[in-house]
């Protein structure tokens, strides 16, 4: 009798294990979340433009710039337009071309100091909102006088372009990436400046998309 119950229990006992849900362990990630530095390679990184790029374009462009007297030198800080409206992007990078102009314009104003000042073209319906709400008495009239809307001495433009190349034989990927800056006049659409093109040679075995 003993040894019959024993059996039952034991049927039970393995029956119990089979119907148990089972949680497959958890994977571990080989890589957690890593905080990168914005100006070295990056963990993902293909044949076109990188943040490393981003950040030396915009060095450079700014060294250039405040080395012109005729720009950064003037007695009456010239105004300048800096966005992503006339920065083309003909290459065959999807990129955000407002990140580089956005990158371009924070680094420039803080660096400038006052010998160059920046004119914003994008947010031109806050400012018309809040000129009618002082010109219908709605608010005072703030603590400066009224002044017209700056015009712009300069808007920099800029395009980026580039020539892919890819091997039959080992699948490698390769590309040119050019981009350039320029700074041009808006009354004589005079070019008071031309960047050293900023050129990107890169291979590898796998593209990457960026989104």
């Amino acid at each position: 009798m003993f040894g019959i119950k024993s059996r039952i229990l034991g049927l039970l006992a393995v029956a119990l294990l089979l119907l148990w849900p089972v949680t497959a362990p958890a994977q571990k990630s080989k890589y957690g979340v890593q905080d990168l530095d914005p100006t070295q390679q990056g963990r993902v990184d293909g044949v076109g433009i990188a943040s490393r790029d981003i950040a030396s374009m915009a060095d450079l462009t700014i060294r250039d710039l405040l080395t012109r007297p005729d720009i950064a030198g003037r007695p009456t800080a010239p105004r300048i337009v800096i966005d992503g409206e006339f920065f083309r992007n003909q290459s065959s990078q999807r990129i955000d071309r407002e990140m580089i102009t956005d990158s371009l314009r924070v680094q420039l104003n803080r660096a400038a100091n006052g010998r160059l000042r920046f004119v914003n073209r994008e947010n031109l319906m806050a400012v018309d909102r809040e000129r009618s709400l002082k010109s219908e008495g709605v608010t005072d009239g703030g603590t400066m006088a009224r002044r017209a809307i700056a015009g712009a001495d300069y808007q920099l433009i800029g395009k980026i372009t580039s020539l892919d190349s890819r091997s039959t034989k080992s699948g490698t990927y390769q590309r040119r990436t050019q981009i350039i800056f320029e700074l041009l006049d808006l009354e004589t659409s005079e070019l008071v400046w031309t960047g050293e093109p900023y050129v990107i040679l890169r291979a590898s075995d796998e593209d990457v998309v960026n989104q």
